[in-house]
């Protein structure tokens, strides 16, 4: 006897799941949303250049499909990646996409993509030339190895530890502790996992980094460029614009 078909049941996640991303709206909220932080409805709305209407129902499909969380304060509707795994898709996803170049119709949209090329957040990491600028230095330090993928050595460890205070959070996280990430812009690696979520987190506290605007783009304070010469010996002088 014949063989019966295969089911294609089993596919149907995966198509559900690629059909969230198929829609350029929607993939433009999942990449706003890529700066870690919540956005109302509206703002979401703005970014796309979509009535509240048509967000709304965009957003619902995410959040039914588990690629978004959703708050309620008030009147205002807050919206976030549901998790790290989320993140990494999408940034996975962008990465696969190619660095999109959409013609800058004004020198506002010029220089804010340029400032996104230079440095940005990538949910909860560094990314852009400053992110692998740093990635690229701690490997060259001894401090991260990417032999077989990424890993802090015994260095790169005590560094966090002794010039972060950031042991406990990279021993007490679930996640990995250094994962590589596809740079879509640089077409590099920059550092994701705990590691670069802990690295971010500690550069914007110390304010050695600042966020530009409201947006994912970030860059070098001048404190930070002497913090970062002296830490890793890079230097991120010519990140800013």
């Amino acid at each position: 006897m014949p063989a019966p078909a295969p089911s294609d049941a089993a596919g149907v996640p995966l198509a559900r799941l690629a059909a969230l991303f198929a829609d350029s709206t929607r993939a433009t909220f999942l990449l706003a949303l890529l700066d870690g932080r919540a956005w109302t409805l509206g703002e979401l709305a703005r970014q796309a250049g979509v009535a509240p209407s048509t967000a709304s129902e965009h957003v619902d499909q995410l959040v039914t499909g588990g690629l978004l969380a959703q708050e309620r304060q008030g009147r205002h509707r807050y919206l976030r990646l549901a998790d790290a795994h989320t993140a990494q898709l999408v940034e996975d996803l962008a990465g696969y996409g190619g660095r999109p170049t959409p013609p800058a119709t004004t020198l506002r949209a010029s220089a804010a993509a340029a400032a996104l090329v230079r440095g940005r957040t990538c949910y909860d990491h560094l990314a852009g030339r400053l992110g692998v600028g740093l990635t690229e230095a701690m490997i060259g330090r001894g401090l991260l190895q990417r032999d077989t993928g990424f890993a802090l050595t015994a260095d790169g460890v005590r560094w966090f530890a002794e010039s972060l205070d950031a042991a406990d959070e990279l021993h007490g996280s679930r996640r990995p502790v250094a994962r590589p990430c596809l740079d879509w812009t640089e077409r590099r690696h920059h550092l994701a996992g705990a590691g670069g979520a802990v690295l971010c987190d500690r550069l914007l506290a110390r304010r050695w980094i600042e966020r530009i605007g409201t947006g994912r783009a970030v860059r070098a304070t001048p404190e930070g460029v002497r913090a970062l010469r002296g830490l890793l010996g890079v230097d991120v002088s010519g990140e800013p614009g």
